[in-house]
C-alpha cells in the first residue's frame, strides 16, 4: 500500500467520533478513485476490530443475489460465519452480533453496488442500524459510495436515516500543497510549470498521483499513462462512467462531450444534444454535478450579490476534459499501437484545464488574495451577457465581497514571461464590465512562469501571484 497522503481535517473529524459515548453512523461520497476506500482503511488503524466490505462492480447482469453472495463470501473471509443466510436483514445482524463488543469500525463500500439492486436493501440496513448496530456505543459504521446522487437521494435525503447521521463527508480533490508530494523527494528539483502540466491533465485524484514516476518527465508520465494501450488512464474513462451509469453510459458521455470545449448553458447542451430541456436532461446534469465531474456556475448581479436563475455548465474534471479531447478520438490506433507519442496541439488546451485547476482550488484563492471568507458574497467565473447597450464580457473569476470590491483575476498558464499583451486584454475586460457606482475593481494576475518586467510596470494588477506558491507547504 502506497504512503497515505493529506486528509488531515478529515481524519481529525472522524478521530472526534471516537470521543463519543454513542454509536456514529458516518457517511463518504465522491468520485471514483478520490480516496474513499483509502481514507476508510486509513482509519481503520485506530480500530483493535474492523470489518470492510465491498459492493460487488457491476457487470453486464448484476443481480441483487449475486451482491448478498458476495457479501457471504467476506464475511465468511472476514471470520463471520454467514450460516448460509440469504436476506440482507440476517447478514447484517450477523455482522452487528460480531460487532457488538469493543471499539469496532465497520465499513460498507461501494454502498449503491451493494444494494441499489434490491429495494428492501436501505430498509433492513436502518432496521439493522437501529435494532443492533447502535447498541454498541464503540462503534462506527461508514456508509460509502461513487454515485453521490443516489446517495443523496436514498440515503442523505431518506426520512429513513434523518437524524441518524453523526457525520457526512463529500471528498474532493486533494489541495495542491500535498499533490506537490508526490514527486516524493525530487519535488524541489521540478518546476511549478512541470508538475501543472500533469496536475492539469490527472487534477488532484489520489489514484491518478500514484502513478506518478517523479524521474520521467510531464510528457514522459501523460504519454505512458494516457496513450499507450496499458496506460492507467487509457481506459478510465470508461471504466468509471460504466460502472457509475450502466446502461446510461452513452447519454452521460453525450452530455460531457458537449462541454470539452468550455461551459454551456442548459438550453445549449439540450440544443447540442437535440434533447428537450428539461426533465431527464436536468436530472442528469444534476446527476454528474453530484459524482464530482461537473460544475454549475450560476450568474450573478454585482449590484446586489443576488444569484440569477442563469446558469451554464462546466467540466470541472480534469482528466474528463483531456480524454474527450485528446484520447478519445485515437483509442483505436492507440489500441493498436499506430498511434505513439503525444498529440501535437496536447498543450494547445492546457490553459483551459490549468484555469479549471485554479477554479476547483478557490478557498485557497480566497486566501492567498487574504480575503476573509466571510466577506466573500459570490466567487466563481463571470460572465456578462450582451445587451442593447452592454458587451458581452467574461472573466476567468471574480470574486465580490461584501465592501464593494470586485476581485477580478486573469489566469495565464504559458510556457515563457506573461507580455503586455495581457495588460491589454484585462483593461478591455474592465472597460466591458458594468458594475455599479461604489465599487471598486482589483484586477489580479495569476502566472506560472513569471511576468515581463513591463507587466509590473505598467500598475495594471493590484497583485501579481505565482500559482505555484500553493504547492508550497
Amino acid at each position: 500500500m502506497t504512503k497515505f497522503l493529506g486528509r488531515e481535517s478529515e481524519l481529525k473529524a472522524l478521530m472526534e467520533l471516537l470521543q463519543k459515548t454513542s454509536a456514529s453512523l458516518v457517511v463518504f461520497r465522491g468520485r471514483r478513485r478520490i480516496g474513499k476506500s483509502r481514507l476508510a482503511e486509513e482509519f481503520a488503524k485506530q480500530f483493535s476490530k474492523y470489518y470492510i466490505f465491498s459492493g460487488l462492480p457491476p457487470s453486464k447482469h448484476p443481480t441483487a443475489d449475486a451482491q448478498r453472495a458476495e457479501f457471504r463470501r467476506q464475511m465468511n473471509v472476514l471470520g463471520i460465519s454467514s450460516h448460509d443466510a440469504n436476506d440482507w436483514a440476517d447478514l447484517f445482524i450477523l455482522v452487528a452480533k460480531a460487532s457488538e463488543q469493543s471499539q469496532t469500525l465497520v465499513v460498507l463500500d461501494e454502498i449503491t453496488w451493494m444494494g441499489s439492486k434490491d429495494p428492501d436493501f436501505l430498509g433492513k440496513l436502518k432496521i439493522a442500524w437501529d435494532l443492533h448496530f447502535k447498541k454498541n456505543p464503540k462503534l462506527i459504521l461508514i456508509l460509502s459510495g461513487s454515485n453521490s446522487a443516489w446517495i443523496e437521494k436514498n440515503i442523505l435525503n431518506s426520512t429513513g436515516f434523518v437524524g441518524r447521521i453523526s457525520y457526512h463527508l463529500l471528498l474532493e480533490e486533494l489541495p495542491l500543497q500535498v499533490c506537490n508530494q508526490f514527486w516524493g523527494e525530487k519535488r524541489s528539483d521540478i518546476s511549478a510549470y512541470e508538475k501543472f502540466k500533469i496536475l492539469g491533465v490527472i487534477g488532484g485524484i489520489p489514484r491518478y498521483l500514484e502513478e506518478i514516476l517523479p524521474n520521467q518527465t510531464a510528457e514522459e508520465n501523460i504519454e505512458r499513462l494516457c496513450f499507450t494501450r496499458t496506460g492507467a488512464l487509457f481506459s478510465e474513462f470508461d471504466h468509471i462512467f460504466t460502472d457509475l451509469f450502466g446502461g446510461r453510459f452513452q447519454g452521460y458521455r453525450a452530455i460531457v462531450k458537449c462541454l470539452v470545449n468550455g461551459p454551456r448553458s442548459l438550453d445549449e447542451v439540450a440544443e447540442e444534444l437535440g434533447r428537450v430541456m428539461g426533465g431527464d436532461l436536468l436530472e442528469s446534469l444534476d446527476e454528474l454535478e453530484e459524482s464530482g465531474f461537473l460544475a454549475r456556475d450560476f450568474i450573478w448581479h454585482i449590484k446586489d450579490g443576488r444569484i440569477s436563475k442563469l446558469s451554464r455548465f462546466r467540466l470541472r474534471d480534469n482528466y474528463l476534459r483531456f480524454y474527450l479531447k485528446y484520447i478519445d478520438s485515437r483509442k483505436e490506433m492507440i489500441g493498436k499501437g499506430i498511434f505513439k507519442g503525444l498529440p501535437v496541439s496536447w498543450l494547445s488546451i492546457m490553459g483551459l484545464q490549468f484555469e479549471n485547476l485554479v477554479l476547483n482550488h478557490l478557498g485557497d484563492i480566497i486566501k492567498l488574495l487574504n480575503i476573509p471568507s466571510h466577506e466573500v458574497v459570490a466567487a466563481g467565473q463571470y460572465l456578462q451577457l450582451e445587451g442593447i447597450h452592454r458587451k458581452k464580457c467574461q472573466i476567468d473569476l471574480m470574486i465580490q465581497t461584501k465592501y464593494n470590491q470586485l476581485y477580478i483575476c486573469e489566469i495565464k498558464f504559458a510556457k515563457r514571461e506573461v507580455g503586455l499583451e495581457v495588460v491589454k486584454e484585462v483593461k478591455e475586460k474592465l472597460r466591458r464590465l458594468e458594475r455599479p457606482k461604489g465599487f471598486s475593481c482589483r484586477p489580479v494576475l495569476f502566472h506560472v512562469n513569471g511576468v515581463m518586467e513591463a507587466v509590473w510596470e505598467s500598475e495594471c494588477f493590484s497583485q501579481i501571484i505565482d500559482f505555484g506558491k500553493l504547492l508550497e507547504p
